[in-house]
């Protein structure tokens, strides 16, 4: 199962432990991880399941290419962090 970890900012808005999750993509362990948390989801995607503008999900290290499909592989033992982007100057 893939690990999934959220930043502390985004725990300060949602309870959102590190859980572990099964799922081949990034979609389908997000979708396993927002069953168990069905309010984190309007948090990270959008009502259409794309990413929000203002988050940023890493998967071993590499930034998530396809942020409306979420279709980037994941291993089993997959390291999946989700944070809010940071902005501004």
């Amino acid at each position: 199962m893939a690990t999934v970890s959220f930043t502390q900012n985004l725990k300060r808005h949602v309870d959102c432990p590190t859980v572990e999750a099964e799922g081949t993509t990034v979609a389908e362990v997000l979708a396993a991880v927002f069953t168990g948390n069905p309010r984190l989801r309007g948090y990270i995607v959008d009502e259409r399941g794309v990413l929000r503008r203002h988050m940023v999900i890493f998967v071993d290290g590499e930034q998530l290419k396809d942020r409306e499909r979420l279709s980037d592989a994941v291993q089993p033992r997959s390291a999946i962090y989700v944070m809010q982007a940071l902005s501004g100057g």
